[in-house]
């Protein structure tokens, strides 16, 4: 099974962490969680330029169904939300993965539908 197999939402966010994309699956048409994302990388945003923090590279969001990765790529937020019951802890290779996944490739995926 690849890693994608585990994605069920994706959302696309600019470096400012304004939403551009959002990708669903038939398993999880909610979009709601895209609002918390946006949430947290306001306050990561507040946070870095307040408290000079710098670096943010992934936070991972546990909840009871689903998990949500945010990755910080060179050009993009990435936020993916995964099954958190077939997947359990997140595996440092997903971690490495994340940073390079293109989430373009979801427009033509048969299970993925754009919003």
């Amino acid at each position: 099974m690849s890693y994608s197999d585990y994605i069920v939402g994706a959302a696309v966010f600019d470096l400012s962490g304004l939403p551009k994309e959002y990708f669903t699956t038939g398993e999880s048409n909610d979009m709601s969680w895209v609002q918390s994302i946006f949430q947290a990388l306001g306050l990561q945003s507040l946070l870095s330029s307040s408290l000079r923090l710098e670096g943010f590279r992934h936070a991972i969001i546990g909840g009871t169904d689903y998990h949500a990765v945010v990755v910080r790529q060179p050009a993009r937020y990435v936020a993916l939300l995964l099954r958190s019951d077939e997947m359990g802890t997140i595996p440092d290779g997903f971690m490495e993965w994340s940073f390079d996944f293109d989430p373009s490739i979801l427009r033509i995926h048969p299970n993925f539908s754009a919003v």
